[in-house]
């Protein structure tokens, strides 16, 4: 069986090709080509969601925070103590005074680095955030290596005097300035990366959440259809006893009030279980059996297991109705109504026969009942739904419904 999904098509952005974006302020800014806004006040900015939001945790933290956050720190000082090590090789000074060297001027870079990832927030034409962030590491390299040998000799380096220290200063300096760009560079292509799995993920759930409130609504608009389409129906029947003098109208209508006291409010409910359905549809085979008693009898069978399983509202009463209305009305004999539900292989499966007129008395397709149930059936279970209906000889009609086997949710 198949059904038209509107809510399954892509969802698009309306930005033609893929443009560079940041997020700030709970929200996504679409940048040009360059990384820049495309004109001064012409940023397109759009609005994301709580599900997007939760998807970017990178960028929540900001200042301080966001700088020093730990997964930075470990990362410089591994490196620090990586080249540390190296540096150690052939120094005269203590191992622990260039490891400390090494930390001072690393952290002074991530400093910078991070520093320059959030200042300025309105960048010049000129630059573009990745330049500020490599020139920034570039320029505090030899302030941070000064200020290093400042702390560890005590506010004396003597770099204009101490022919080692000065070549120290050279080789922490000249090391830093070879190696730290290509680290910044290779930290900002990996930043880009995870932002853009973060933001296609983060799309993803909109794109989700949005499907699942179009189906949502799509389900609705078709319980709607159905509430009129069997009221109308059972209403008409009444009219039919009324029209014809029975003595019977009173009483019937009687029932039928009480009956729809209870049923209508669970025609508004999302889910019901089959149990609660074999209740309604044992209640409105007793109606239609006080209107035509001697044309109508029926018999329901259902599997104990059966009884709390999922299903949306009105699924067996639909065809049951469908039964009744179109195989048992028309006949001047009447008939036989059979309902089994039984469970195998994890599905649930639901079979309603009828010894009515049979198919030749329908005008062509299912009907507005059954075409609505089976939509009804594709959203409740994804496309995981089929419904069936046959010829039973020598009249009648057979209405088969299989779906999942879930149980209620407490």
């Amino acid at each position: 069986m198949s059904a038209a999904n509107p809510a399954s098509q892509p969802l698009a952005t309306g930005y033609g090709k893929a443009p560079v974006s940041y997020v700030r302020r709970g929200r996504v800014t679409v940048l040009g080509r360059r990384g820049r806004p495309p004109g001064r006040e012409r940023a397109r900015t759009l609005v994301y969601s709580h599900a997007m939001a939760i998807a970017a945790p990178a960028f929540k933290s900001t200042g301080l925070a966001r700088i020093f956050a730990w997964r930075r720190v470990r990362f410089t000082l591994g490196v620090a103590l990586l080249f540390g090590l190296m540096l150690n090789i052939g120094n005269q000074s203590p191992f622990l005074v260039v490891m400390l060297r090494a930390a001072i001027v690393a952290m002074s870079i991530l400093f910078m680095f991070g520093f320059f990832e959030q200042r300025p927030r309105r960048l010049w034409r000129p630059f573009s955030r990745w330049g500020w962030q490599l020139l920034g590491v570039v320029i505090v390299i030899p302030f941070a290596t000064f200020f290093a040998y400042w702390i560890t000799t005590g506010g004396d380096p003597q770099l204009d005097t101490n022919r080692l220290r000065q070549v120290g200063f050279l080789q922490l300096c000249m090391t830093a300035l070879l190696f730290a760009p290509w680290i910044a560079v290779g930290a900002m292509i990996r930043q880009r990366d995870e932002f853009a799995r973060d933001q296609a993920h983060a799309f993803e759930l909109e794109k989700s959440e949005l499907e699942r409130k179009a189906i949502d609504t799509r389900f609705r608009l078709l319980q709607a259809q159905v509430e009129p389409h069997f009221l109308f129906n059972t209403l008409a029947n009444v009219q039919a006893l009324v029209d014809a003098g029975s003595p019977q109208a009173s009483s019937v209508l009687k029932s039928l009030i009480a009956y729809l006291r209870a049923a209508v409010p669970r025609m508004h409910e999302i889910g019901t279980t089959l149990g609660q359905e074999l209740d309604l549809v044992r209640a409105y085979l007793e109606l239609m059996q006080m209107r035509i008693p001697d044309r109508l009898q029926f018999a329901l069978h259902i599997e104990p297991a059966a009884n709390s399983l999922q299903c949306p509202p009105m699924t067996l009463l639909t065809l049951v109705e469908n039964a009744v209305r179109h195989g048992i009305d028309p006949s001047e004999e009447g008939g036989r109504i059979a309902v089994d539900v039984w469970l195998r292989d994890g599905r649930c499966h639901v079979r309603v026969t009828d010894t009515g007129v049979g198919l030749q008395s329908k005008t062509g397709g299912l009907g507005t009942g059954l075409s609505t149930l089976r939509e009804r059936m594709q959203l409740a279970f994804g496309g995981d739904a089929q419904l069936r209906l046959t010829e039973v000889q020598p009249h009648g009609v057979c209405a088969e419904l299989e779906f999942p086997a879930r149980q209620e949710s407490r």
